[in-house]
């Protein structure tokens, strides 16, 4: 990867001919992050996208094809059982 031909570090170009061997390694380094970091958001974008359209589709689901939420009827709570009569002995 070739730097470009001005360096700009805290507001202030630098011209990458003039830059030590140390300085043009560090720059080097700087571009390969950057690089990385591009990379890794592209792929948070990808991810972000999947997750909304799962999402999209678990609304679909939930809702049903006439878009009203498919729930289901709640039970009627039981009557309390008697208590068992005692055995006569």
């Amino acid at each position: 990867m070739s730097l470009p031909q001005y360096i700009t570090i805290n507001g202030t170009s630098y011209a990458s001919e003039k830059l030590n061997d140390v300085a043009k390694m560090q720059a080097a380094n700087v571009q390969v992050v950057d690089a990385e970091l591009a990379r890794l958001q592209q792929q948070i974008g990808i991810a972000q996208t999947a997750r909304n359209a799962y999402i999209a589709a678990l609304i679909e689901a939930v809702k049903g094809k006439d878009g009203a939420a498919v729930e289901e009827k709640p039970k009627k709570p039981r009557a309390p059982r008697k208590p068992k009569a005692a055995a006569a002995a």
